[in-house]
């Protein structure tokens, strides 16, 4: 089934309908989002980026675009997707710009949240595994209620941006792949647009978790969690609540990480949310 238009109560009046996604979520950094036109054909294209399904949307009635996550791994220079329609099969380009992350040294006084023994790894691996099926669903012909997310706790202020380097006890381990937000423990957290719950769990590293699906490739997962209020196969409305913050996992302290995924890439959260920083 072809995506729906999108209809988020934007101005529906010439170009500023037309550039609005554009100019709020395109950010074509490693990370981040590229917002690219494809055409006014009558039906949507399908696309794909390093092998992935992306999320396609008509803008207000005009043309169709794609809004690709782009890997924290991807090397600044030219991508490009792949688009097939009903005019056939093409390529289009885009130039991945440069973007430096700082790094965040932390000290853990549990040393097997740095160091895990031999059943610790065989827990994560297979929580790791559960996870990355969560993150690589693509729902096809679900238009996600809004693109422009709703902001998942009230108040509080953002803490660790996307793509930190991180050092625990002094050992790099991998970057930082969402946003956390320091407000107190027992605080709701909302789901930022209307979702699907698609995998709950208490993991090793993530604590008490939440993965939400809102449509085409667009998953929420959020995590360090005190309480669980949904399970799988709920439906979730845009602004109810799956859960309560805490520090369950490997946490320092009560706060909410939330990872934003978009075609199995996850991608700073911050520009989904106006809160993006060059």
């Amino acid at each position: 089934m072809a995506a729906a238009a999108l209809c988020l109560g934007w101005p529906a009046r010439g170009q500023a309908a037309a550039g609005y996604i554009s100019r709020k979520l395109d950010a074509r950094v490693p990370g981040g989002v590229a917002v690219l036109g494809l055409g006014d054909a009558e039906s949507a294209p399908e696309v794909t980026y390093l092998d992935r399904r992306v999320l396609v949307v008509r803008e207000e009635g005009k043309q169709w675009i794609a809004v690709v996550g782009i890997p924290l791994s991807v090397k600044p220079g030219q991508e490009h997707i792949q688009v097939k329609d009903a005019a056939g099969q093409r390529k289009v380009a885009f130039t991945v710009g440069a973007k430096e992350y700082v790094a965040q040294h932390i000290t853990l006084k549990n040393r097997r949240q740095v160091d895990p023994n031999p059943d610790d790894l065989k827990r994560i691996e297979r929580e790791l595994a559960e996870q990355l099926a969560a993150y690589a669903r693509y729902r096809a012909g679900v238009t996600p209620s809004n693109l422009l997310l709703d902001r998942p706790v009230d108040g509080g202020r953002l803490s660790s941006p996307f793509g930190l380097r991180r050092f625990f006890n002094g050992q790099e381990r991998n970057p930082h792949s969402g946003l956390d937000f320091a407000v107190p423990a027992g605080t709701p957290i909302k789901a930022p647009a209307a979702g699907v719950v698609v995998l709950v769990g208490d993991y090793f590293f993530n604590g008490k978790t939440v993965f939400l699906d809102h449509g085409q490739g667009l998953v929420s997962m959020f995590c360090h969690m005190s309480a669980i209020s949904v399970k799988v196969g709920d439906e979730v409305p845009r602004g109810g609540v799956v859960g309560k913050v805490g520090a369950t996992g490997r946490a320092t302290g009560p706060h909410l990480h939330w990872n934003v995924s978009l075609n199995d890439a996850r991608i700073d959260p911050a520009i989904f949310i106006g809160a993006f920083k060059p």
